[in-house]
């Protein structure tokens, strides 16, 4: 899902995207970046390449 015309990216998000290592950023496609930026319903392959990044906040 392209993001609207007055839609923007997250800032913290971007931010975070950019410290990822290259190594993993290169692993991420267009549709898991942009729906991690644009705080939507992340794909499960996204989580999976960031599992080693994530904290569980549930208590």
């Amino acid at each position: 899902m392209a993001p609207l015309p007055h839609e923007k990216p997250d800032p913290q998000r971007v931010a975070v995207l950019r410290a990822l290592p290259l190594e993993v950023k290169e692993r991420l496609t267009g549709e898991e970046a942009e729906a991690f930026m644009y705080n939507r319903e992340l794909p499960e392959s996204l989580l999976e390449k960031l599992k080693d990044y994530l904290v569980d906040e549930r208590p």
